[in-house]
């Protein structure tokens, strides 16, 4: 195992009410990690509502030929519509960036096999939804933590994490990511419509919270 290195925040990050721009030591790593890459950065996040500076972070890692892929929940598998609704709104902006996005299927392929015997135990069928906070970095270095893409994990939530430097665990975390964003458990945000896959009510209530002003406190 090589080197690997405890970051938090401190609790009450954002004890300033006037503002929601707390910031922390996590987001700053974070960040640095990003702008150090040189070739590839690969992210599993359950929510994805980007901010201005992360926004300019990845567009500056992108500048420099840096790939950029992203696993997020899609309409159908989350479970917040108010954090996906941020996500909507920004979704074409993100793509055009350079970003691939790839958003998880509620009925993925590697179900089969991890659930198999769940249904015949209980009856139900479960509904897959992503909940993984990572991040590897060309392939050598690798973020695992509670920190989400969001504004409330930049600002609001007190957040923790290792980062672990080490190519072998990297290599290993990113395979298992790829798997994820195969065509058998991923949507290809760019190419497959993923809102397709939902009822109208689902789609609906989505684009109401979009219209509200509730970026900050995603």
């Amino acid at each position: 195992m090589g080197k690997v290195e405890f970051i938090s925040d401190r609790p009450g990050k954002n004890d300033n009410r006037l503002s929601l721009g707390g910031g922390g030591e996590t987001t700053t790593r974070l960040a640095k990690l990003v702008q150090s890459a040189e070739r590839s950065i690969l992210i599993q996040s359950p929510y994805l509502v980007v901010s201005d500076d992360a926004i300019d972070v990845f567009r500056q890692a992108i500048a420099r030929g840096v790939t950029i892929r992203i696993n997020t929940n899609s309409l159908a598998s989350t479970d917040n519509l108010q954090a996906f609704s941020g996500y909507r709104a920004q979704r074409k902006r993100l793509l055009a960036m350079g970003i691939k996005i790839y958003e998880c299927k509620p009925n993925p392929d590697v179900q089969h096999k991890l659930m198999q015997n769940f249904s015949a135990s209980t009856g139900k069928k479960p509904i897959f939804s992503l909940h993984a906070k990572t991040m590897v970095i060309d392939a050598q270095t690798v973020y695992i933590g509670t920190f989400n893409l969001d504004p409330r994990s930049e600002n609001l939530n007190t957040e923790v994490g290792a980062i672990i430097y080490d190519t072998a665990l990297a290599q290993k975390v990113e395979d298992l990511i790829e798997v994820d964003i195969s065509p058998g458990n991923s949507w290809d945000a760019a190419r497959d419509n993923p809102d397709h896959y939902v009822s109208f009510t689902k789609l609906n209530k989505v684009r109401l919270y979009q219209m509200m002003p509730i970026k900050p406190l995603l």
